[in-house]
């Protein structure tokens, strides 16, 4: 069962999109935003075999930067206008080889707070039209004020 938020901000969703656009890692790791919704996103990452590590799977690294951002805008809808997220703190469990022809991660907002929102990401790898789990992240986002 998925919490109902509601954000404080009435443009989240253009907040978020604009951030998401900023964003060159995004760009240069190929991730797309798929669906944002308030206290949810979801992000994919195709295969690349520049993205792997010795063994032929994605890299520890690109599991845990799509799923980084992937929480970071689950929190960032929650956010008030003018705001930006940071990660500032998360714990990944690697429970399988990320291998496949997509990487995906779905982050929900387990608990919004005025600063800090904790997200739980959960990420799968598609392969052949049938979906794996991957890795599973506790993480908790920062919300910063403009100065």
């Amino acid at each position: 069962m998925t919490a109902t938020f509601e954000p404080r901000d009435p443009d989240w969703k253009a907040r978020c999109l604009a951030s998401f656009e900023r964003q060159p890692i995004c760009r240069t790791l190929g991730i797309e935003l798929t669906a944002v919704e308030p206290g949810f996103c979801e992000m994919r990452m195709p295969f690349r075999e520049e993205l792997t590590q010795q063994h032929g799977y994605f890299h520890a690294g690109m599991v845990s930067t799509l799923a980084d951002n992937a929480g970071g805008y689950a929190a960032a809808t929650l956010m008030p206008a003018g705001s930006e997220v940071l990660a500032v703190e998360f714990k990944i469990n690697l429970m399988s080889p990320a291998k496949g022809d997509v990487m995906i991660a779905r982050a929900r907002v387990v608990k919004p707070g005025r600063t800090l929102v904790i997200t739980q990401v959960e990420v799968s790898m598609l392969e052949g039209g049938v979906e794996k789990d991957c890795a599973l992240m506790q993480q908790t986002a920062y919300c910063q004020m403009p100065r």
